[in-house]
């Protein structure tokens, strides 16, 4: 049998649609002990969304102890936003509420990015992954429960609007 103290480092998943960090986690473990490895500790360095794809960093064995270094670092993120739909879970999850034939301009929305640049407060989603006394925020709101999050010091270094592969460009 392998020797689990031996099993330290990263995982770099490019996490495809659909798969929660929870289950990234669990595939994980579950290897590792199909593997012979035993009981072996993993942890990820930030929460992705079910519906987000990309970089989750997973972590094996000694390098857990680094997941919290992980979770404050800075991260950068690319995004695709679709305008003229509002959700009750502010993404593509929820049930259309508001919908809107308005389309802002380049022009207008590069206007507004100033306004999310810099260090700002913002209030988590009731649909995020944050922790409520044990509960996920997102379980207790599809539960009907009144989910209010405190706002969260933060800094946005950039915003930048960048072009999509196969779309025409905004006016």
């Amino acid at each position: 049998m392998p020797d689990p103290a031996r099993v330290n480092g990263w995982i770099v998943l490019d996490k495809p649609l659909e798969l929660g960090s929870t289950q990234a986690v669990a595939a994980v473990k579950r290897n590792l002990r199909a593997g012979g490895f035993g009981k072996v500790k993993v942890g990820h360095g930030g929460t992705l969304d079910p519906l987000a794809t990309g970089v989750l960093p997973i972590a094996v064995g000694e390098a857990t102890k680094l997941c919290g270094r992980m979770l404050d670092a800075s991260k950068e993120y690319a995004f695709t936003v679709a305008f003229g739909r509002e959700t009750d879970t502010l993404d593509l999850e929820g049930k259309v509420i508001a919908e809107s034939a308005v389309r802002p301009t380049r022009a207008q929305l590069e206007a507004v990015l100033p306004r999310f640049t810099g260090p700002i407060e913002q209030v988590p989603p009731a649909y995020s992954a944050l922790m409520i006394d044990g509960q996920r925020a997102y379980d207790l709101a599809r539960k009907g429960e009144a989910v209010e999050l405190k706002s969260r010091s933060v800094t946005v270094y950039a915003l930048e609007i960048l072009p999509v592969p196969g779309r025409q460009k905004l006016p």
